[in-house]
């Protein structure tokens, strides 16, 4: 298949190995937006340090997504575009939530608390609505399609986080797994595939060494294994948690 197919996207056209580390996505728009947001929340939370760890580390994973070289490589490799929704969704999303979810008031967390269910339901449909192949490739092909991907992939996961955190540890720990089990399988269908699906990637990876099919399976297994791993850690951390309140209940 040729490398050459003029795949463009709003992180620009395909990139090929030799030029990747030169593709640095420099949008002055999303470099003030998240400036923005980092200097607000600095000047406004400056009394949390453990919340400011926090919401540093989600912007620092959201620049590796939208202004490191990964932002290039997504419009050539199907897999890395995976790793992008990966770090967006089950990474990013947490480290800012846990960052704000301290300052919500009493209503708004038991609101948010008691919707996990549907908040865990309309995360899941996001996610896969955006999987869909002939969806997918509409949202490389326009910019304002992007953007709704993203804003909505980050929008949903942050409200199901949010909802995670302030549940009860058995009702966050089985919509965990429950998250967990959607993603392995949208994974698994990628894996057993027998073609490709994603036409945008048909022409765009063979340029890295591997053909669109291998591709799509290397993005499947990391929804099946690597994008599992968030979840079931924040699952143990609520499970010790409250293992621990329960034992001082009884002391």
């Amino acid at each position: 298949m040729s490398a050459t197919f003029p795949v463009m996207s709003y992180c620009g056209p395909t990139p090929l190995p030799a030029n990747l580390w030169e593709r640095w996505n420099l949008d002055p728009i999303v470099l003030a937006t998240m400036a923005i947001a980092l200097g607000a929340y600095l000047f406004w939370y400056r009394d949390a340090p453990r919340g400011r760890a926090c919401f540093i580390a989600g912007m620092a994973v959201l620049a590796i997504i939208f202004i490191s070289p990964l932002c290039a490589l997504t419009v050539a490799l199907f897999s890395a575009r995976v790793v992008h929704h990966v770090m967006l969704v089950a990474v990013a999303a947490p480290l800012v939530v846990w960052a704000l979810i301290g300052r919500k008031s009493a209503s708004h967390r038991i609101v948010l608390a008691r919707l996990l269910t549907p908040l865990l339901v309309f995360h899941a449909v996001i996610f896969w609505l955006w999987h869909a192949p002939t969806i997918y490739a509409s949202a490389l092909a326009s910019t304002p399609v992007y953007w709704a991907m993203q804003m909505s992939l980050l929008s949903s996961a942050a409200l199901f986080w949010a909802s995670v955190l302030l549940a009860s540890p058995a009702r966050a720990i089985t919509a965990l797994l429950a998250a967990t089990v959607q993603m392995a399988l949208l994974g698994a269908i990628l894996v057993f595939s027998d073609r490709p699906l994603y036409e945008p990637h048909f022409f765009t990876s063979a340029a890295f060494g591997i053909e669109p099919l291998p591709d799509q399976q290397l993005a499947g297994l990391i929804m099946w294994v690597p994008a599992s791993l968030p979840y079931l850690l924040v699952a143990m951390l609520r499970l010790v948690d409250w293992l621990r309140h329960t034992e001082a209940r009884r002391a």
